[in-house]
């Protein structure tokens, strides 16, 4: 019961630590697939953009099915499933950390350093330990980590379900996961089997056909898909935890901690291979569609696993029962964590209730739009919008719940998933640019060419468009609201 209680006091204090965000970043390619499920009305344009991840995954219709069962509404649905995604974070977190350490210090040491670094990025993957928002990567970390501190005790017909669990959430992630999980139970002395299963239960939906011609400047714009386009800080993430893990092989055959020693081995060829296998696919222009694999992404789970073992050992040799210790070392540690969520999203509240309105002008915005637009209208906007300053990379399908015409952000991550896209995504994308310098007649041209009904325009918009049939019923101090005709 104390731990129940303690992790429950970490999730309530990881929540403030690091915010809840449930419209931004990738929260735009998954949403609307739940809420195209909900109500298949939505969305009736353009919708490929995150049905292909809708498709592919069993998170949309977990979440759409919870909704109906439930009857509780979505937005309180999203912030309860994230909740319990860092419940079970922490919980999976103690159970490994149970595996490596006896020491209950230890244990919770570890606990309350992943509480702190959720958000910490993980070198050049465009990725966190834990996002702000729910997602399938949190249900898929979770997962993870249950996992492996099952195949560390030898129940692998459990981990085995973990593993299936996180591969129909998030396949991708999910398979990082399965490899490093059969890679320890590999370096086990028996070789058991079970393991293995979820490796060909694994449901990729991944294709390998030629790309369209498009989709070389799509994979161009994602920078992180290439290592030799990595900076220099982003390098010192992927090398360094193979210099840590190494240390950590010698350290705990020292100190006869032999699941540590055993995880650490697995490390380094894991690691080593993820990278060699992403400099291969990033370099030859004939495995340009392959570089979606992204095979640095398995640093996820090495991040995770050494931010349990450093906890773990902090807590042991540094720490140990000295109050004053944990507060010198992770109040500071929390707080800079806290300030960094607040510089990331500047104009957002730092908790966004679901009861709560949006403070954000965008956001006003894409409530307004939700609330007073046709189902079926589809919007042009910025196809830069999420990385404009004060937008917060709010996303307009999942705030506004309308259609629109593919954006250069997360649009562009659709498409380099999933290549067949990626001729549309380009022929969209160039229709709307050079964005800012659009006037009347681009308006008009892409009502024409696509159907665009309502445009979304940066303040002060055009200073003619009273004069050439652009109606504003909404503006507020960042973006005007406009219909076309």
């Amino acid at each position: 019961m104390k731990r129940v209680v303690g992790l429950l006091a970490l999730t309530a204090i990881a929540l403030l630590i690091h915010g809840y965000h449930p419209y931004a970043e990738d929260a735009e390619i998954y949403l609307p697939g739940v809420l195209k499920i909900l109500d298949p009305g939505l969305f009736p344009l353009n919708a490929s953009f995150f049905a292909e991840h809708a498709g592919h995954t069993l998170y949309p219709y977990l979440l759409a099915e919870f909704v109906r069962l439930s009857h509780i509404s979505l937005p309180w649905t999203m912030l309860l499933w994230q909740l319990a995604s860092l419940f079970l974070l922490l919980l999976g977190t103690f159970r490994l950390a149970a595996s490596f350490f006896e020491s209950t210090v230890a244990r919770w040491a570890a606990v309350v350093l992943m509480a702190c670094l959720l958000t910490l990025p993980i070198a050049g993957t465009a990725l966190y330990v834990f996002d702000q928002y729910l997602n399938p990567r949190n249900l898929a970390a979770f997962a993870a980590m249950f996992a492996l501190a099952d195949v560390l005790r030898h129940r692998f017909v459990i981990a085995t379900l973990w593993l299936i669990f996180a591969a129909a959430v998030h396949p991708l992630m999910a398979s990082f996961a399965i490899a490093f999980c059969v890679w320890v139970a590999v370096l086990e002395p028996h070789r058991p089997r079970t393991t293995s299963l979820a490796a060909a239960l694994l449901p990729f939906g991944l294709t390998f056909d030629p790309p369209p011609s498009a989709y070389h400047e799509v994979a161009l714009r994602q920078r992180y898909f290439y290592l030799q386009r990595w900076e220099w800080y982003e390098w010192l993430g992927l090398i360094g935890p193979i210099i840590l893990f190494w240390w950590l092989r010698r350290f705990a055959r020292k100190r006869h901690l032999a699941n540590v020693e055993l995880v650490s081995r697995a490390m380094v060829p894991f690691i080593s291979i993820g990278a060699i296998a992403a400099l291969v696919l990033s370099i030859p222009p004939r495995f340009e569609a392959l570089a979606r694999l992204e095979p640095l992404r398995c640093l996820d789970i090495v991040y995770m696993v050494l931010i349990v073992i450093g906890g773990g050992l902090l807590g042991e040799h540094l720490l140990k029962n000295r109050a004053w210790r944990w507060l010198l070392l992770f109040v500071p540690l929390a707080a800079g964590m806290h300030v960094a969520q607040h510089q990331l999203f500047p104009a957002s509240a730092h908790i966004e209730w679901p009861w709560a309105a949006p403070r954000n002008p965008w956001a006003q915005a894409f409530d307004w739009i939700r609330g007073n637009t046709p189902r079926d209208a589809l919007f042009a906007l910025n196809p830069d919008h999420m990385s404009l300053a004060g937008e917060d990379e709010n996303g307009f399908r999942a705030r506004a719940q309308r259609s629109m015409l593919a954006d250069a952000v997360k649009d562009k991550g659709a498409a380099s998933m999933f290549p067949p896209l990626s001729a549309s995504w380009l022929e969209q994308v160039k229709a709307q640019s050079p964005w800012k310098s659009l006037q009347y007649d681009d308006f008009e041209r892409l009502h024409q060419q696509y159907g665009v009904t309502w445009i979304v325009i940066e303040q002060p918009g055009l200073p003619t468009m009273g004069l050439f049939g652009l109606f504003c019923p909404y503006q507020n101090s960042a973006v005007r609201v406009c219909r076309i005709g």
